[in-house]
């Protein structure tokens, strides 16, 4: 009987997993392929300081780590690291040269459909033609790595930062994201979030499309074509993201419904400071639209959303909107600030005395018809806004503010963002050759 207990406990313990081990790695022709060959379930691969020939493939559930200095090279061919297994973690790695072939899409990271549970953390990806590409992998985090783009001349033959393809449930944050095409590029995918990142010298930002029910928040935009684009998406939360001296827009809602979109600072001489095109059921509440030629622009039918609580600063026009009917901005009695609306608050609930419309008759003129720019300082034009300033039965429809705010929200863009935009962008070089949008509006 005693012979047959210590059989028994060697039979249990051969039923159970091998313990994970560590598997050190010295610069050496074909030691890396070495490695990942004799690895199992859950090894660590840990590469010592310095060069390791890719492109690299990750076919079982393994970590791959690099100590300072180890660098894997592709060599301008594939992806550099290639995860095509569950549950796996590349980090602290100088990732570099991927081929540049955009379909199926050379990467620094690439994650195919089996790589669920992937984590990319703290790596340093630059000369791939994507940075991390998440294409149909399941609940991956993406976090703190430096990618650094391509510098084409052609904006369209770079590639994205980050690629998120049909990826439900991924995460990505706390990036450092410079140059090539797009910051995060998101298409046909759910419940992702996209968090603390830093975008420069990038078309957009943020690209949405057909990406529902995700949270873009906390995010920088700086020099950029475009900041946070929102496109042919629905249930999206955008709040306390950042765009300082982007081109084109800080903000895009282009077909994208039932969002909300708070305490969002754009800044700096875009163009518009949000772009609203054919987007209906939306909250914008408590965003700061500061300094661009035209703060807002609604077209295109938008119709029920609700505007409360903005700051519109010295923007040359603070809104852009033709309709004949009036559309009210405020909400349970909470308007908007608008610094070129002098007024009273006798009785000192915070409210302006007086109801706030951005546009006159003279605005609908010289929208719809340009060449009346030309008469912009006449006489007669003076004479039509003095008109309607004294006869308020001849406005025309549009924007109309019965609530507006007398101090604007306290929202105060941090010191070190400053200091970071103070270079100047990429597109005010002239070193790209590409438009910002998908397409163009007046």
């Amino acid at each position: 009987m005693t012979r047959l207990v210590p059989l028994a406990f060697a039979l249990a313990l051969a039923g159970l997993p091998a313990l994970a081990a560590r598997i050190d790695v010295q610069p050496g022709e074909g030691a890396l392929a070495r490695a990942l060959q004799s690895a199992q379930a859950g090894d660590e691969i840990v590469l010592a300081p310095g060069l390791y020939a890719g492109p690299v493939r990750i076919e079982i559930p393994l970590t791959l780590t690099g100590s300072a200095g180890a660098v894997i090279d592709a060599g301008g061919n594939g992806s550099v690291v290639m995860v095509d297994a569950p549950d796996v973690t590349v980090q602290t790695l100088t990732l570099i040269n991927s081929g540049r072939v955009h379909e199926p899409g050379d990467a620094g990271v690439k994650l195919t459909k089996k790589a669920r549970r992937a984590q990319v953390l703290d790596n340093d990806l630059s000369g791939n033609l994507i940075g991390v590409d998440i294409h149909g992998a399941r609940d991956v985090l993406v976090k703190g790595n430096r990618i650094e783009g391509l510098q084409l001349a052609r904006m369209n033959d770079r590639g994205n930062g980050v690629y998120v393809w049909n990826a439900p449930g991924s995460i990505v944050e706390d990036n450092d994201i410079r140059y090539g095409r797009d910051g995060i590029f998101s298409n046909i995918s759910k419940d992702n979030i996209y968090r603390g990142n830093l975008f420069r010298d990038l078309r957009f930002a943020v690209h949405y499309m057909y990406t529902n029910d995700s949270e873009i928040s906390g995010n920088v935009s700086i020099g950029n074509h475009l900041g946070f684009a929102m496109m042919y998406s629905d249930r999206i939360v955008a709040r306390d993201n950042v765009s300082i001296n982007d081109r084109d827009y800080g903000v895009m809602l282009n077909y994208t419904n039932k969002s909300d979109i708070f305490a969002n600072q754009v800044s700096g001489g875009a163009e518009k400071c949000a772009f609203v095109y054919n987007s209906h059921r939306n909250l914008m509440a408590d965003n700061s639209f500061d300094g661009c030629n035209i703060g807002v622009h609604f077209t295109a039918g938008s119709e029920r959303n609700t505007i409360t609580g903005n700051a519109f600063i010295g923007n040359r026009t603070q809104v852009k909107y033709v309709g004949t009917n009036d559309v009210e901005w405020s909400f349970d009695g909470r308007g908007n600030y608008w610094s070129d609306h002098p007024s009273f608050d006798l009785n000192g609930d915070d409210r302006a005395d007086s109801i706030y419309r951005p546009n006159d008759l003279m605005d609908h003129i010289l929208w719809s018809q340009p060449a009346a720019k030309l008469l912009i300082g006449s006489p007669a034009v003076q004479l039509v806004r003095w008109s309607q300033e004294q006869f308020p039965a001849t406005a025309t429809g549009g924007v109309i503010d019965s609530h507006p705010l007398i101090n604007a929200p306290d929202l105060t863009i941090p010191q070190n963002l400053l200091l970071l935009a103070q270079s100047t962008p990429r597109w005010a070089t002239g070193a790209s050759h590409d438009d910002a949008t998908d397409f163009q509006s007046d």
